[in-house]
Parts: C-alpha cells; structure tokens; sequence
C-alpha cells in the first residue's frame, strides 16, 4: 500500500516512512514491515526489537547516525557514509537493514576496501605473534628449531638476545660501507709487487669478517624459511645475494682467472665487480623502519613522479632549444648543438648551475632566468603529495601496530576473565571436598600462565571492544 504509514525508532531518532517509497525496494527491512503487521507478533518481533501497538511504532536498538545515511536510498537512491562513522560497523547496519552494498557510493567503497585491508592487517599481525608464542607439540624438533631461528633472525621484537642480533647486523653493515669508501684513500693503499695499488691488508681483513657474517646471516635465514622460494625471489634477499656475491666471484677470478684469460683482463673484472659491493648499504632498509616507509612512499608516488619528469623532459626540450637558438648569434658561443644544450637545461631546471656552459647574450640569459624558475616550480608540484604519502604510510603502521597490540590485550583479557570463572568454580569443588592444598594452588599457576601473553607483561590497558576499534 503507498498510502500506508509507519513510525520507526531507531536509537531515540524517530522517522516516519510511507509505502510508497520502502516498496521501491521490497527487499530492505524497512520494506517489510509494511506487511509484517498482518503477520502477527511472530512476524513483527522477527523485524524488531520492540513495537508498540496504540503509537504503531517500531523500535530499533542501532546507530541512528548509521542509519540516517542509510535511508537516503529511499529517496536519492544512493548512500554516502558520514564521516566518522566506522566503515565496518556501517557494513553491518546495511546488512542489518538489508540494503545491498551496490547502493553505497565509490568513494564510500573506497574507504570500505581500505578498512577491510587494515583490519586483515591487523588479524596477520596477531597471527603472527601468537604463532610465535605458542608452541606446537606434534611439531618435530628441527621444526621447532627452525621456527626459533628464523625468529631470532627476523623479528629482533621476539627477544633481547634477537635484538643484539640486529644491532650487530646493522653495525657490519656500516662497517662494511665504510671499509670500502676508506679503501678507496691513496694514502691507506699498499702497492703489490708489479706496481698496482690495492687495498690494505687490515681493511681487507675487516672485509672478509663482514662479508663472512653476512653469508653466515643469509644461509641460517635460507634454511630457517617456511617458504624458500618466497625468501630467495624477495627483494631485500636478492640485495643481500648482490652484497655478497661481488666478493667470492672476485676471489675465484683473482686465483683461478689468472690462468683462463690475461691478468690485465681479470683485474678489470674484479674491479667491476668492486663496485657493486655499495648494494650493501641497501641492506639497511632491513633494519630502519624509515627506509622502508620512503620505499612505499615512493612506491605509491609514481603517478607523481612520472608528472615531475614530464614536466622537467618538456622543459628541457624547450628551453635547450630555445637557449642555443638565441646564442648562436654570439661569435664564442658555448651551444654547440641543441643535445649539447640539454645539459645546460638540466642543471639549470634543476638550480644545479656547475657553470661550464652558461649563456652570453641578453636573451639566453632572460631564457635562462625564466628555465630556472619553471624548473623550481615544476620540481616542487608533486614534492607535496609524496611526503602526504610517506606521512600516511609512517602513521597508519603506528596505528596497525597499536590496534594489534590492543587485540592482543582484549584477547588477553577475555581469557583471563574466562579462566577466571572456570577456577572459581574449581575452587568450590575442591572446597566441598576438602583439597585445598599445594596441588591447588599448584593447578590454579599452571591455569593462569595458559593464557598469560608475555609480550603484554610489562604495560596492560583494558579497554573495550568498540574503543579498539576506534
């Protein structure tokens, strides 16, 4: 009937609705209550919490706000979600009032879709850590083993011993960085016996400590993976493959290379492979969570960056084109061509400036004044968003890494109050029948350190399930 009227009370906000516009959509909860009040009781308490039947009102006990968002498909045929409002509990009032999620706007589903991605974060999160804490018994002895070293090497969280671990990585790493940019100081070479400089033996021993840590590092982690071909195909592992690498291909070449080629051609080659020993300094994105965030902040800025090197590929074009144009008229002209001009260009746009090619007539110099400033400004357009992105990345891993700890603690809480009731009730058995003793209080130890989370000693909040997930 569209002539037919019904109140609803949803939290303390009454709404008054006609037929009409619930039966555009007959398969919402509002929607049936139109029909359910020839049902009978049965029928209208299955929709409701409470009616009241002189006033013809239905009551709810839900967010009003929620729904005050959700009603608008009834009359604009589209929901936008509040701001505010928690994404996941919105999901689960239009569930609850039967709504389908195609009416929610994109920008709303967006949101959604982040939501569902930090809270799947956060159940990994803890995942990870409870699989750490608990033990499996079935599990045989080099499992176990396995599970306890790649621990002690990945997460330096687990333990104090890990810790030490990964300030000791982190200090080979810098050590190793700073022997080779040393070796490279004329004054602390040696000269072998046909004359060519190389390295001190000391800093080539400090080497071949750092280089004999980082192989011991990578293979206890090869073989403590759960999953191989995951840890050898990930990216930080190929640059840890690519810090080391360099150093037994140099030492194969410089004892066996000698006799397949000549040996000028094989100190060429070690020298090339020299160089890539600064992939090293790559292995600090391991252990500073900065790196990592600049990593992904980049990561999700290419659109930004592809527009900051548009803007400079046009510009240089243009104003090295430009620039040689009105220099040729000069007889010392430094613009021998328009590709030799991209070089000015670029260390103009990018306020550079080394001066080995600079303009010499009035308007290569105006040119150039006016490269300069298109260049500042084209350099500092995307520079804001990247650093919204990398401030967006840093706070949202402090807010997993909160939320986490917080499901850990209600998880914590929970058990404890569920132990709680359960020895309390053992207590009055062994009351009645008179065994109180040290095997009880023994039983009620063994109990609590079942669902005691040690990680969580030190700094305990109980907080409620909705201020978690706020």
């Amino acid at each position: 009937n569209e002539e037919a009227e019904i109140v609803v009370n949803v939290g303390g906000v009454r709404q008054v609705f006609y037929g009409g516009n619930l039966n555009q959509y007959p398969e919402t909860r509002l929607a049936e209550l139109i029909n359910c009040l020839s049902g009978g009781y049965d029928s209208i308490f299955s929709l409701c919490d409470d009616y009241d039947p002189g006033k013809r009102e239905f009551y709810f006990d839900r967010d009003p706000d929620a729904f005050k968002c959700i009603i608008d498909v009834y009359y604009f045929g589209e929901i936008h979600m509040k701001k505010g409002i928690c994404p996941i509990c919105f999901k689960n009032e239009m569930e609850f009032w039967k709504v389908d999620l195609k009416f929610l706007d994109e920008c709303c589903k967006t949101h959604l879709s982040e939501k569902k991605e930090e809270l799947e974060e956060i159940a990994r999160r803890v995942q990870l850590i409870l699989d750490d804490l608990g033990v499996d018994a079935s599990e045989s002895r080099w499992k176990r083993c396995q599970k306890y070293i790649w621990k002690f090497l990945e997460k330096p969280e687990s333990s104090y011993p890990a810790r030490v671990i990964a300030v000791l990585s982190f200090l080979f790493i810098l050590i190793s960085s700073i022997v080779m940019c040393v070796g490279t100081i004329p004054d602390l070479q040696v000269v072998d016996a046909e004359g060519n400089r190389m390295e001190h033996p000391t800093l080539d021993s400090i080497e071949t400590a750092c280089i004999g840590w980082f192989t011991m590092e990578y293979v206890l982690r090869l073989i403590s993976s759960p999953n191989k071909l995951h840890f050898a195909l990930s990216f930080m592992n190929i640059v840890d493959v690519l810090a080391i690498l360099p150093f037994y291909v140099s030492l194969t070449l410089t004892h066996l290379g000698a006799k397949l080629m000549e040996l000028s051609n094989v100190q060429q080659a070690v020298q090339a492979l020299r160089i890539m020993r600064i992939a090293r300094i790559f292995k600090l994105a391991r252990h500073s969570s900065g790196l990592q965030t600049l990593t992904y902040a980049l990561k999700r800025s290419f659109k930004e960056l592809g527009l900051l090197l548009m803007y400079l590929a046009v510009g240089i074009f243009v104003f090295s084109a430009l620039g040689y144009t009105m220099e040729q008229s000069h007889p010392e002209t430094l613009f021998k061509s328009i590709p030799q001009s991209f070089w000015w260009a670029i260390i103009t746009m990018t306020t550079v400036g080394y001066g080995d090619i600079y303009p010499k007539t009035t308007l290569g110099k105006l040119n150039a004044a006016i490269s300069f400033l298109c260049g500042v400004i084209a350099i500092a357009l995307p520079i804001h968003p990247i650093i919204n992105n990398f401030v967006r990345y840093y706070n949202k891993q402090r807010v997993l890494e909160t939320a986490a700890k917080h499901e850990l603690e209600l998880m914590e809480l929970n058990s404890a109050e569920g132990k709680a009731a359960s020895s309390k009730s053992e207590l009055e058995d062994l009351a009645r029948e008179g065994k109180e003793g040290p095997f009880y209080s023994s039983r009620l130890k063994v109990s609590h350190s079942d669902t005691f989370i040690h990680l969580l000693s030190e700094e305990k909040h109980y907080r409620t399930r909705l201020q978690s997930c706020k």
